[in-house]
């Protein structure tokens, strides 16, 4: 900052010449500050490159064998019974009968103010396992004992009115085992000694208890009618790998036969290969973009050129060559262009739809083997590029950060630099004008006694 010298003797503009002189000796640090621009701005491009590389390489995985390509529709004749298939299912059709759904047994005890039995319940499972429980002080602690025990049966506490005699509120117990047919239990006032003997009473038996639903499997009949019927049970409504890779779920009992179809699916082998492609091309115009030297107009008005972050970079370049090199070399000696994936006059990779499906109806296999390839090529060239550790593109990111690092501590060093070029600048032409003030006034004196002198020589 100047110290208000200007012009003070002088008559100079004092603050402007050191200005331009400070603005002069700041070239290297205004040269410096646009390569700090360009190089955040290259930075930004190639992160963003880096992350539909990631993208890409991601699906690319998701598509590099044969397996993952493997899709199949599941469908059921009658909506009461849903049906899902994995990539493993294969194609074709089954015709069954559903005779009955899985539920479970639900009980209820008769209706009671307290318990009135022993301190000793003992809970027998479908299986004739005995397990003792603690009546407890309250029919919630009953409950309560009952649901901890771990039996798989679970007690509620229902209220069911009043004593007709007493006019106190009566509860029943309600019981639910596991689901299937061997989710049966029974409830015993008394021992598990006492049920062995057989003295100790079904709780579940007594008058005013009931049973609400019986303990059953779901069931179906496959080739019902002939001699080849066979009965297929499940504890629960879902039928796993009733066909390999294939899940059915009842929800209704079906007096007419429902009829399974599995089919192949071309549509995820499509819209693998087409994702791929969409996703090379996307990366391609994107560094074909960034790489384009364009005409513009310098500061003097003079024509001049522009070009893009990507211009000249190679490894940018081998990125571009190696994309799509993995999408157009052929396979195995054939060229992508029977399964329609074609490259244009310029450059741009296309996928034909239409080519696709009649290559997947004469050879699914073998096409589903060119999409799984092209895949696999793409996913190693997008690893290599985008690894988080030593990826080519992320390499050169990480170089270019630590080069704007450097540049921006050398601005750093600038600023401190002019700063004391500016103090000496001030300092020195403050002295200036100190000078130039005691010249001024040396000069006055010596005009004073040159006149004094010669108006003494003229008397």
């Amino acid at each position: 900052m100047a110290m208000g010298i200007d012009g003070l003797v002088s008559g100079l503009d004092t603050t402007s010449l050191i200005d331009a002189l400070i603005k002069a000796e700041a070239g290297t640090q205004t040269l410096l500050a646009k390569k700090v621009s360009k190089s955040q701005s290259l930075v930004t491009d190639l992160q963003s490159l880096n992350s539909s590389l990631s993208t890409l390489t991601t699906n690319a995985a998701g598509s590099s064998t044969v397996d993952k390509l493997r899709g199949v529709t599941a469908t059921a004749s009658a909506s009461s019974v849903k049906v899902t298939a994995t990539a493993s299912a294969t194609p074709g059709s089954l015709t069954f009968r559903v005779d009955r759904l899985a539920q479970s047994q639900v009980s209820v005890t008769a209706a009671m103010t307290s318990w009135s039995g022993g301190s000793t319940l003992t809970l027998v499972d479908g299986a004739g396992a005995h397990r003792e429980i603690s009546a407890g002080s309250s029919l919630a602690e009953l409950a309560a004992n009952i649901n901890a025990a771990g039996t798989g049966v679970t007690a509620t506490l229902v209220a069911s009115g009043t004593d007709a005699v007493t006019g106190d509120p009566t509860f029943r117990l309600q019981l639910a085992g596991p689901s299937g047919a061997a989710g049966t239990f029974s409830l015993h006032d008394g021992s598990s000694a006492d049920v062995t003997a057989g003295t100790a009473t079904d709780v579940l038996a007594a008058p005013g208890a009931a049973t609400v639903s019986t303990a059953q499997d779901a069931a179906v009949t496959l080739w019902a009618g002939t001699g080849a019927a066979q009965e297929i049970t499940s504890s629960t409504n879902v039928l796993a790998d009733l066909l390999p890779g294939v899940n059915v779920t009842l929800t209704a009992v079906e007096a007419s036969p429902v009829t399974l179809t599995i089919a192949r699916s071309d549509a995820t082998v499509s819209s693998a290969a087409n994702a791929i492609v969409s996703g090379v091309n996307n990366i391609l115009t994107t560094i074909k973009t960034k790489s384009n030297v364009t005409p513009s107009t310098g500061a003097s008005g003079s024509a001049a050129t522009s070009a893009g972050s990507f211009t000249g970079d190679r490894a940018v370049r081998d990125l571009a060559a190696k994309l799509s090199n993995a999408v157009m070399d052929p396979v195995n000696g054939v060229s992508p262009s029977t399964i329609g994936i074609t490259i244009s006059r310029t450059g741009v990779i296309e996928f034909d739809e239409a080519v696709f499906a009649s290559a997947m109806a004469k050879d699914p296999n073998g096409t589903m083997s060119a999409v799984a390839a092209i895949s696999a090529r793409v996913e190693a060239v997008g690893k290599e590029a985008s690894n988080s550790v030593d990826g080519t593109i992320t390499q050169k990111i990480t170089g270019q950060q630590s080069t704007i690092k450097d540049l921006q501590e050398r601005i750093s060093d600038w600023d401190s630099r002019l700063a004391v070029r500016r103090s000496r600048l001030i300092s020195t032409y403050a002295a200036m004008e100190t000078a130039l003030s005691g010249l001024q006034s040396q000069s006055a004196w010596l005009a004073s006694q040159l006149s004094t002198t010669t108006s003494g020589s003229k008397k």
